[in-house]
């Protein structure tokens, strides 16, 4: 189908530059005196209307030899169309201006050899527009689907990316918390029981939050609450924790296991090492339409705060990257034996986000 038929806004516009192209050949012969502007009018408006129908081949002329042409194509779309369509405009324009016979009239206006030959350079240039209109036509819809093209694989690129760091976080969540296990068992095994019914438990909630692209942090912290009961099962009085979440920041939105891994590097890279172990503290406010959280633990004195520290940082860095591009940032530093990891992501929520 012809672009302009299927966009409704287009077609009124490309019928009134044929109508103002009608009445600019009016005027031309109004000024050669070849008709006055009543008859003029009468005479121009219509045929210019018609041809610009007729010029709509165009564009499947232009669809027919697409660029790069050969010289034969471009004599093609550029002379030979143009000419027969210029022989159709003047087989036209004599056919409406014997209609004023019908009225007892010598015709609409007057047509000398003269008239013929400027009406005839008129379609053949009127036409050669519209072939050069229409290769600027194709060539705007050829961007557009490749800008729509590149947008849709950097969105299946995105989501394989998502996908594939997503595969490392829960194997790698499951190891750590079997190693958990595995030394509870010559220790204490009621214990060792219990967390592993806590952490079939956890995973049960995780297996529908790990499918969505984000969910609300309230349901991460209730995650991150239900990592930290299980490992207390392991350190005992040794781990401490405080979650501490504004009411505004709970219906934030962000990508699901982003702060259990945290958690996870707090304890085993920080409070496992201490010999009084320590609190992790979880914070999060929204401050300026920017979500702020904060995840904080003791650290031993030789701890780095390097990202080496497992997958945590890493994944999260990254899946940030993917999700947000540079409206999104986590930083990590040791200061004064305080491990500090802080994130700023744009203040989300469920109803901004299905807009």
């Amino acid at each position: 189908m012809h672009p302009l038929f299927s966009d409704a806004r287009k077609l009124p516009i490309y019928l009134a530059a044929w109508l103002l192209a009608g009445a600019c050949m009016a005027l031309l012969l109004v000024l050669t005196g070849l008709a006055g502007w009543s008859r003029a009018l009468l005479f121009a408006l219509p045929v210019a209307l018609v041809y610009g129908f007729v010029a709509m081949s165009a564009y499947y002329v232009c669809r027919a030899f697409p660029y790069p042409r050969r010289w034969p194509a471009v004599f093609a779309a550029f002379v030979g169309a143009p000419l027969f369509s210029a022989f159709t405009w003047i087989a036209m324009c004599q056919a409406w201006n014997e209609t004023g016979r019908a009225f007892g009239d010598a015709g609409i206006i007057a047509m000398p050899p003269s008239a013929t030959t400027m009406l005839f350079a008129a379609g053949f240039c009127l036409y050669l527009l519209s072939v050069l209109a229409h290769d600027v036509l194709i060539a705007f819809d050829s961007v557009q689907a490749a800008a729509q093209r590149e947008a849709e694989s950097r969105v299946l690129a995105r989501d394989a990316e998502l996908q594939l760091l997503r595969t490392q976080i829960n194997p790698h969540f499951l190891f750590n918390s079997l190693n958990s296990i595995s030394a509870l068992t010559s220790i204490d095994p009621k214990a060792a029981r219990e967390m592993t019914i806590a952490l079939a438990q956890f995973f049960r909630r995780t297996l529908s939050l790990s499918e969505a692209e984000k969910i609300p942090l309230s349901e991460e912290a209730g995650l991150c609450e239900n990592f930290l009961a299980i490992e207390k099962n392991r350190f005992g009085r040794k781990l401490g924790s405080a979650v501490r979440i504004d009411d505004e920041a709970r219906s934030c939105l962000l990508p699901p296991m982003t702060l259990q891994p945290l958690v996870e590097n707090a304890i085993k890279h920080g409070i496992r090492h201490l010999d009084d172990g320590g609190a992790v503290t979880v914070e999060a406010i929204v401050r300026d339409g920017w979500l702020h959280i904060a995840v904080e633990n003791p650290a031993p004195p030789a701890a780095s705060p390097s990202p080496g520290n497992g997958l945590g940082l890493r994944n999260i860095r990254e899946r940030l990257a993917v999700l947000y591009g540079d409206r999104a940032r986590i930083s990590w530093k040791l200061a004064d034996q305080r491990f500090l990891v802080e994130i700023a992501l744009p203040a989300e929520r469920e109803e901004s986000s299905s807009r």
